[in-house]
């Protein structure tokens, strides 16, 4: 999965990123008024906020902290949404390749065992690890 798509998922209610952020209800709802963030809304109306949302409302907490008005953060804000803006790239289909079993059970133990990953697990090592004892 796709971390840009990981980061905007709805996932925490507004219980949850109040005592992520410290900010009150009120104040959230009153940053969602003047369009500086813009949660989900779930069939029930109820606000999903993503990973994204919080880091947005921590960073106008943080600029509030420092004395910023609203039209500041907001100037700021708008600034920074311009500059994370992804340049549109072509991407040409590419044909997929069929691997035999043999090279797919090779790819799968290097992914597995591969001596450069000490330290680190990947995501699927726990999934592989049952094919191989």
């Amino acid at each position: 999965m796709d971390d840009s798509i990981r980061r905007n998922t709805p996932l925490f209610s507004m219980s949850i990123v109040g005592k992520l952020t410290g900010l009150s209800a009120r104040q959230i709802r009153y940053y969602e008024e003047h369009q500086l963030i813009h949660p989900e809304r779930t069939n029930g109306n109820r606000r999903l906020f993503s990973f994204n949302d919080v880091e947005r409302l921590l960073e106008i907490k943080k600029l509030l902290d420092k004395g910023v008005n609203l039209a500041g953060i907001k100037h700021v804000l708008g600034e920074k949404a311009q500059d994370e803006r992804p340049i549109p790239v072509k991407i040409e289909p590419t044909k997929k390749q069929e691997l035999s079993d043999d090279v797919l059970f090779k790819l799968m133990r290097r992914e597995l065992f591969d001596p450069s990953k000490i330290g680190r697990t990947n995501l699927i090592q726990g999934e592989l690890s049952r094919f191989f004892h």
